[in-house]
């Protein structure tokens, strides 16, 4: 994981409150948090939550 602008907290991601998406364009699923989510296989922010 990346972090820019001071030290990175200890956080475990598995305790985040992540949502489902699947992507429109090349049809992954996929985990996904934040407000500007991208698919991990093709990049592409054309995306949908699943939830």
């Amino acid at each position: 994981m990346c972090s820019t602008g001071g030290p990175m907290a200890d956080i475990d991601l598995k305790k985040l409150k992540t949502k489902r998406y699947r992507c429109l364009d090349c049809g992954n699923e996929f985990k996904g948090l934040g407000r500007k989510v991208v698919c991990p296989s093709c990049q592409s922010d054309n995306v949908e939550s699943k939830e």
